[in-house]
């Protein structure tokens, strides 16, 4: 197998690299983004010398180096221009073509039969222990105590991940080994640290079966264990959120992973992002009893129906399907909700409200099982732990400070 590449008409044959797959090459649509230029450029580029196009079998459309891109990127500005923020190169999540991989693998694939902290591993390209030391007892009594009643379950994450920073003196510590051990220790801790609302035993030992009886009062079983780690497989990274750049800018400034994980969740917490499932929630719970109404409510509001729709997907959420899927395969809890939301997918089309996204799903679980509304934010917030934990990894090797976009000053001039 071979690599054919081309220079002013002059053919010269390669041999085929072992991987082709973004890490060392680019296809067209990915340098004009890396460039910021339009795709048309980037031919003109190639034509002109400037990049050179590859072509590999069983691949197809022109490819473009890594290492030339990025030479052609340091020539182009030594800086963004103003208001454009530094642009990210990632090796962790791609969505394309309404898919989405984690590391090249299907994450709806790894959802079916692989336990969220392997996809956490895989996300983080670095294996841990996730037999942690958790905070003693008495610690946990008082961040209880400090939650008022109306509390959420986030909110006791973000007091888990301060308590944790605060008593960590090596906190500041960046190899893979030092993050990935404190990232399970997060977890691990946040999830005990919430309410129990069952004294069930869990089924085993595994984050889900452990988050489960903190989130419904319904008996576990293996299937409803294995919805609940899919979703945190599905939601565990989507490439470059807001709660994303918000960790990957901590991250730049050499902040502690404790800080980075704070900065993500500041920006998840919010109606627009982590907020979302609640009010997907909310709606849903609202739709069981009269969805027509329930969408002439929301349109009424707000001008559109939470949980539906979305600004990367163009024609279907793949989280979403995948776990609303299995959802309808599954049995036990409230029996309204999968009808319900066979119902109101035809009402959604006629409202142009669009597809289903994973909102709506998470709203879907947390409804079926009688789970608080906020739960599904709490899964969220649990699950995007592990992406923003790869992406600080990511980012402790990249220059510091590097997000630095120029203001564009518009007030009363001096």
């Amino acid at each position: 197998m071979t690599t054919e590449i081309r220079r002013g008409g002059h053919r010269r044959r390669w041999p085929t690299p072992l991987r082709h797959d973004g890490r060392d090459y680019l296809t067209t649509a990915q340098v004009a983004r890396v460039l910021g230029v339009k795709t048309q450029t980037v031919y003109a580029y190639a034509s002109r010398g400037t990049l050179t196009s590859a072509r590999i079998d069983g691949v197809s459309g022109s490819l473009f180096a890594v290492d030339e891109v990025d030479a052609v990127a340091r020539r182009s500005s030594s800086r963004p221009p103003a208001g454009v923020v530094e642009r990210i190169r990632t090796q962790i999540t791609l969505l394309e073509n309404d898919h989405l991989y984690y590391r090249g693998h299907d994450a709806t694939v790894l959802a079916g039969d692989t336990r969220f902290e392997t996809v956490a591993e895989l996300l983080w390209d670095h294996s841990t222990t996730w037999d942690v030391k958790l905070l003693p007892a008495r610690v946990f009594r008082q961040i209880s105590a400090l939650q008022p009643p109306t509390g959420r379950g986030v909110d006791t994450i973000k007091m888990v991940i301060d308590v944790l920073g605060s008593r960590d003196a090596s906190r500041h510590q960046r190899s893979p080994d030092a993050i990935c051990a404190r990232a399970a220790g997060i977890l691990a801790n946040s999830v005990e640290a919430l309410p129990l609302l069952s004294d069930k035993p869990a089924l085993d030992t595994s984050l889900a079966a452990r988050l489960w009886p903190r989130l419904s009062t319904i008996t576990p079983t293996r299937q409803r264990i294995r919805l609940l780690n899919m979703a945190l497989v599905l939601l565990a990274d989507h490439d470059l959120t807001s709660g994303t750049v918000a960790a990957r800018v901590a991250a730049s400034s050499r902040g502690s992973i404790y800080s980075v994980v704070t900065s993500g969740l500041g920006a998840l917490d919010g109606s627009l992002h982590g907020g979302a499932s609640t009010l997907a929630y909310r709606f849903l719970r609202e739709a069981t009893t009269n969805p027509t109404a329930a969408i002439s409510m929301e349109l009424e509001a707000s001008g559109s129906i939470p949980g539906c729709g979305h600004v990367v997907y163009t024609d279907h959420d793949p989280r979403s399907d995948t776990l609303l899927t299995a959802l309808a395969d599954a049995s036990g809890g409230n029996r309204k909700v999968m009808p319900t939301i066979a119902g109101l997918r035809p009402l959604l089309d006629q409202a142009g409200a669009g597809f289903m996204n994973s909102d709506m799903a998470l709203a879907a679980l947390a409804l079926r099982y009688d789970m608080a509304p906020d739960a599904a934010e709490t899964i969220f917030a649990l699950s995007r732990i592990a992406g923003w934990v790869a992406h600080a990894i990511e980012e402790y090797n990249e220059p510091q400070l590097r997000f630095r976009p120029e203001g564009v000053y518009v007030g009363i001039r001096p």
